[in-house]
Parts: structure tokens; sequence; C-alpha cells
């Protein structure tokens, strides 16, 4: 069976774990061809960037005269896909005129999956992505799934009817799975646990560095977005140099947040414990966390679930120090492989950070706990064995 493998806006900078998937797939000798909404708007600094981008086939802009021809053509299916749409109960009038187009390039999208003899479209996002899956759907002719990446709220609203006659709805975290199952009545057998991975044998523990007590270097690797959290981080590296702690905080991402990061960094008189350290490729992160003695990722809100920047940093033997959010007390036992605090606690943040600070043999302790629980737990190759497993078998 030939399958197609549907991500927004791919290759983006952050897609590196959906090309991890994809590798291993094709190593299955998995059939893919993939599959995204619209060319990214910014290409990715990862070397398999332009290697995905030749190989994608994009959705939007449409072949409108074609997709037109084939839904008059098929009337029944039109009249389905009108029905889907009017059944919507979150959905505004803007929203629902915004389907209506989108109902075009789902007749695009059955075109090219005939032409292309697709047997299922795998989905990686429950937004409009979904509703374009769900809109094919109609047809009755191609079966597909999707990956839930975060909390239902992020992803708009309907959810119930995204995915009504999806196949199954891969949850990253038993969090979402829960929450799936709560908002939507979907049974947890149409709900598999199934995270996006980490390749553990290129992620691998860096030339060891003695530790040295009193002093810590510490990295985050994110978008630089409110979310995010780096503010809290920040702040809380203001208190522990303060209280002697010789630290410094390397922050690996870039996005919307920058300017605000950089005054805070400055009224805090932190310039030079602070490195910004703008996007970054695989092999420049791979060694900017072999540089480091600890993760943190001090997420705040919404929309994290099971972060693949604390398996990287896992894998690598980084002990983590990380904010209650989405998946990651599934990922981190406290004091065995890592830390956590409460969302925007700075004070929190601060002591966790003195702790591995000045005790090496807590973060040895940690960091040989984080590596072993990266190789049994966030696997790529694990996972996507699991979600070729899924589609066999329910596609």
């Amino acid at each position: 069976m030939r399958i197609g493998y549907l991500v927004p806006e791919f290759p983006g900078q952050t897609h590196i774990f959906f090309w991890r998937e994809i590798c291993v797939l094709r190593k299955l000798e998995v059939d893919l061809l993939l599959l995204s909404t619209r060319r990214p708007r910014r290409l990715s600094r990862h070397d398999f960037g332009p290697k995905a981008q030749a190989e994608t086939r994009y959705i939007f802009p449409p072949r409108i005269f074609k997709a037109l021809l084939y839904l008059v053509g098929r009337p029944l299916l039109t009249l389905r896909m009108l029905h889907y749409i009017s059944r919507l109960e979150d959905a505004t009038w803007k929203n629902r005129l915004r389907l209506f187009g989108l109902m075009i390039c789902a007749a695009d999208l059955l075109l090219l999956a005939q032409a292309e003899k697709l047997g299922h479209i795998h989905g990686h996002s429950c937004a409009d992505v979904a509703h374009l899956l769900a809109l094919a759907n109609q047809s009755g002719d191609l079966p597909y799934s999707v990956t839930l990446h975060g909390d239902l709220p992020v992803y708009g609203g309907d959810h119930r009817y995204k995915f009504e006659k999806a196949r199954f709805v891969a949850c990253v975290t038993y969090a979402l799975q829960e929450q799936v199952n709560t908002v939507c009545g979907i049974d947890k057998m149409r709900l598999p646990v199934i995270r996006m991975g980490v390749d553990v044998e290129k992620f691998q523990p860096g030339p060891t560095r003695p530790g040295q007590a009193g002093i810590l270097q510490m990295i985050t690797v994110a978008r630089l977005a409110e979310c995010k959290g780096h503010v809290y981080a920040i702040r809380a590296l203001r208190q522990v140099l303060d209280q002697g702690l010789n630290a410094t905080y390397t922050i690996v991402g870039d996005g919307e947040e920058r300017p605000n990061l950089e005054k805070e960094v400055e009224r805090l008189n932190l310039q030079a414990h602070v490195r910004m350290l703008g996007t970054a490729g695989e092999h420049e992160v791979l060694q900017y966390l072999h540089e480091a003695d600890c993760f943190v990722l001090p997420s705040v809100g919404f929309g994290e679930a099971a972060p693949v920047s604390v398996m990287e940093a896992m894998a690598c033997q980084l002990p983590v120090i990380a904010s209650i959010i989405g998946g990651t007390p599934e990922m981190i036992e406290p004091g065995i492989n890592g830390i956590l605090v409460e969302q925007k606690d700075v004070a929190g943040l601060a002591q966790a950070m003195l702790k591995i600070g000045a005790d090496c043999d807590l973060r040895i302790a940690l960091s040989q706990a984080a590596r072993q629980t990266a190789v049994t737990q966030f696997s790529a190759e694990y996972f996507a064995t699991e979600l070729h497993k899924a589609i066999l078998a329910k596609g």
C-alpha cells in the first residue's frame, strides 16, 4: 500500500522529527509520498531541507479548474462535503467560507491520490489538515489517520467531526489520549499513543567532561515564542548568579520573542552569561548539547505535548529541568532523570539549577538515567514502526 504523509508547510525548521520518522518508514520499505499544504515560508536550516522540499507535493494552490470539474462530475460527493461543513458546531461563518475553499483542495487531493494510487493518508496536524482529510474522506475512497501533537484547543474546534471517520488518531502522550477520549468520545482503541522520537544512535552522549561543582552550562533549544518560557529561565539565571553559581545559558532558536528576551537580558545585566545563537541545523544542535551540563525547557500554557528537544537532550545524557506541561510528567521522573517545576516558577527553576549545579553526583545520576530513558522510551525507530503497524491494521 502506498501511503501519503501529510505535514503542513513542510519542511519547516522544527520538522526534523518528521524527517526522522520518514527515514525510518523508508528503511522499513514503506512506499511514501510526501505531501504538504503549502511551501514553507522559510526553508529549514537542517541538511534534509532541500531534499525534502524537492520530494514533496504541495496541495495549495490547488489545480482549481480540474478540482471544480471533479466536483461537478460528482454531485453526491459535493453534497457530502457540504453536509460535513453544515454539521460543524464551532465554526464561524468566516471559517465555513474558508472550508468551502478547502473543498477545492480536497478534490485536488483526491485527484492526486488516484493518480498516485494512495491507499491511505496520514496527517500530522489536527487543524485544517484534519478538515482537509475529513472532506476528502467523504468520497469513501481515501482512508486517513492523524497525529495529535498538542492540546485540542490549539487546533481549533469541531474535533469530533474531524476525527469521526479517521481510522485512528495517534496521540503523542497519554494525557492527550485521555483528552480526546473525554472531549470527542472516541474509544481508546482508536487512540494509540505514538510519539515522535529521536535517533538515539545519532544523539548520543558527547565526550566526557568532568563536572565541576559550582559551574553550570545550561541550554534551551526551542523557537523564541512566549509559550516556550525563556524569560523565566533568564530571570532564574539572575537569581542563581546572585547566589554564587557560575552559570551560563545558551539559547538556540529564533522567533518573534527575540527582541523582548534581549531586553530582559540587558535589564538583568546578563550579557556576559547568555548566548542567543539563532536557528541551527541538527549537527549544530548536537554540538551545542554536547557542550552543555543541563537542558532547560520552561514552557507555559498549552500546546506543548512530548517535546522532542527534551528527548534529544536526554539522549545526549543531559539532565533536564522542565516545567510541568503536556507530557513532560510522562517523560521525566523527578529526582531520577530530571527535575520538574511549576509553570512560570522562577524560584523553582533557580532552585533546580542550584541543585544540579552544586551536586556533581546528582548531575551524573540524572544524566545516566536520562540516557537510559531516551533509549528505552523515545526511539524514533520504535515509534515509526508502531505508526506503520497502526496504518496497516486500521487502513
